[in-house]
């Protein structure tokens, strides 16, 4: 029996950018949050759960675009990976950054589950780094602060009572 190693990686690439084997799904960390917390900060907290969010939003397009566009030009870092500190969010702007979220991570899952793109070629603006590398990149960066964001909603006590405690 022939296992075709490109496509076991690939779908294993895919399972960790979707969430739920090691760490929660991106929908069901955000579920239900109430839109009158989405700007109030926790104890020892120097961001909302918004703000969080929308630092999640903006390095995941950072790489995405960085990984298909050769003229990307990458916010500076880290200041413009985070929106600025006195920064909010209404429920619309809410609601943009998690749909931004989305379909960013779907486009980022869309170049890995395409064959005609080499997980392993080196991208060809950017000697060294690859399609693998990003989407790995991705996943590691979304998984961790996922993670935060659902311990925050536990701090600051956001989750729905069936899911609380």
């Amino acid at each position: 029996m022939s296992i075709n190693i490109d496509s076991v990686s690939r779908e294993q690439v895919l399972a960790l950018l979707r969430g739920g084997n090691a760490h929660m799904p991106f929908d069901d960390a955000v579920a239900d949050f109430p839109l009158d917390r989405i700007n109030d900060r926790a104890p020892n907290v120097s961001y909302s759960p918004w703000q969080l969010l929308e630092h999640i939003r903006i390095t995941q397009q950072d790489i995405l675009e960085f990984t298909r566009d050769p003229e990307w030009v990458s916010p500076s870092w880290p200041e413009g990976h985070w929106p600025a500190p006195d920064d909010s969010a209404g429920p619309a702007r809410w609601t943009a950054t998690i749909n931004a979220i989305r379909r960013d991570l779907e486009a980022m899952q869309a170049l890995v589950a395409d064959p005609a793109n080499s997980l392993t070629d080196g991208l060809p603006h950017a000697p060294g780094y690859t399609l693998l590398r990003e989407a790995l990149l991705v996943a590691d960066h979304n998984a961790y602060h996922i993670g935060e964001f659902a311990i925050l909603r536990q701090i600051m006590g956001t989750w729905p009572p069936e899911r609380a405690g």
